[in-house]
């Protein structure tokens, strides 16, 4: 067995523990489907939990489930204990944990080498104990003056430790994401909520959603394993690349970010197909004749909307999805103060957490500094579409061109420290290019308090006789 393991792996050009992860990953469509086929509420959160830990144990394992164990161990302890801060707590008491095994582990390292480690795992599941933590404190909170999503997710009970279990692990949905919250979970077990089968609402069928992901995720893995012997990262440590032009420099920048993306894509799109096929995916039906099933739960990337985002600020809501929409919600949303607009630091802060929750190297903290600089600079040239649309359409679409090449540079240019991870490295390859895809976001920002766009004036509104 090992020896076949050892010839596959080569064949693939990876290592034996990646390819052992890459089929218990492929494993969790099927054991996904076989949810469908347990009898009764208790029998399916012991089978999600345990299927997760199985699936965890043969890629990652005893150890990882040891990991697994302590956040949620934690955060369900704090949730009984200390309702009233169990989400503060689980919050930090959850990072500490998760930075100290980035560190102990060196993830970033084993993975830009193409290794692996649970640190991964961790990661999403470290999300998923933190919000059913804050959403279970929420419940306290009176139902005036909350948001919308704190409405909608917070829990007026504590899940039983079964629940919780199963929705930690569940079917091995913490191997790539997508994260999601605990109120969906129990819904989704109990069918209830949309989830209600009846003669007018008859259950989804979820099989061609996903074999339009198993698709999906074919074609993004034949562009990565064709793409990346062409532009590989090593190149930007190489006397070669320092010997290029500056375009040149530039479009191998693009390039090599382009490429690795289709490693991202693939993943993504073989946890949405675990998702679709277990029916977790499911978010209601659309408002076409006949009605089609949406499956935007299980959704954590629109490769078009990031390739051709028009507009930076677009990328959080096309790109890792789910955990974006946990920022949102967990983090950016709750720094606001009421009766205030959210300003550069929220952004900032939010870019931070979402930094440490990738791993405490340089290249993460760059790149996600970088990213909100570049949301920054996006929202100046944006706010000066807004402004010319009225008065002059080719001008807007230019403006819109503007804008699209701005978050292509930008882009492109700031994933290089996401991707090499070293401080040198990074500031190397930024430098290579004379820090364009740094200054010119810069340059957008102070223009635009200078450049200040009248704002429409609002039609008022006449008081009813």
């Amino acid at each position: 067995m090992g020896l076949e393991m050892e010839s596959m792996a080569a064949a693939i050009g990876v290592s034996v523990p990646v390819l052992r992860f890459l089929l218990c990953f492929a494993a969790t469509i099927p054991v996904s489907f076989m949810w469908r086929l347990v009898p009764g509420t208790l029998a399916k959160h012991l089978y999600a939990g345990l299927s997760g830990a199985f699936l965890s144990y043969l890629s990652f394992g005893f150890s990882s489930n040891l990991h697994f164990f302590f956040p949620m161990a934690m955060g369900y302890a704090s949730m009984i204990l200390f309702r009233r801060y169990c989400g503060i707590f689980t919050f930090f008491a959850g990072f500490g944990y998760l930075i100290g095994c980035h560190v102990y582990y060196m993830s970033g390292d084993a993975w830009k080498e193409g290794g692996i480690d649970a640190t991964g795992a961790l990661m999403v599941l470290t999300l998923k104990v933190i919000s059913c933590a804050i959403n279970y404190s929420d419940g306290l909170l009176k139902e005036d003056g909350l948001r919308e999503a704190q409405k909608k997710y917070r829990l007026l009970r504590c899940p039983s430790i079964i629940e919780y279990f199963g929705y930690c692990l569940c079917c091995g949905s913490h191997f790539a994401g997508p994260v999601y919250e605990v109120k969906d979970y129990l819904e989704w077990t109990e069918r209830k909520g949309i989830w209600v089968c009846s003669k007018d609402k008859p259950s989804p069928s979820p099989y061609f959603a996903t074999l339009r992901a198993l698709i999906q995720s074919a074609i993004c893995m034949g562009l990565y394993l064709y793409l990346v012997p062409y532009y590989p990262l090593s190149r930007f440590s190489e006397p070669i690349y320092y010997e290029w032009g500056f375009w040149q420099r530039l479009s191998y920048q693009y390039m090599s970010g382009f490429t690795m993306r289709w490693k991202y894509y693939f993943i993504w799109s073989i946890s949405e197909a675990s998702v679709i096929i277990s029916g977790l995916g499911f978010t209601g039906w659309t408002d076409s004749s006949p009605p089609k099933p949406k499956w935007e739960r299980a959704k954590n990337v629109d490769i078009h909307g990031v390739e051709l985002a028009t507009s930076a600020v677009q990328l959080p809501l096309v790109w890792n999805i789910q955990v974006s929409t946990w920022l949102r919600y967990y983090v950016y949303e709750r720094l606001i103060q009421k009766g205030k607009k959210p300003g550069f630091l929220q952004l900032l802060a939010t870019q931070t957490v979402s930094a440490i929750w990738h791993g405490l190297y340089p290249g993460y903290i760059i790149f996600f500094v970088q990213s909100a600089l570049m949301i920054a600079g996006s929202r100046v040239i944006y706010r000066w579409q807004q402004a010319v649309s009225v008065k002059s359409a080719v001008l807007e679409k230019m403006l819109m061109l503007i804008n699209l090449s701005y978050t292509i540079l930008v882009l492109n240019y700031s994933c290089i420290g996401f991707m090499v991870l070293s401080l040198k490295e990074t500031l190397a390859s930024y430098q290579s290019v004379y820090f364009v895809g740094t200054m010119v976001p810069i340059l957008f920002i102070l223009l635009g308090n200078i450049v200040k766009p009248a704002r429409p004036v609002k039609p008022r509104t006449q008081k009813n006789e």
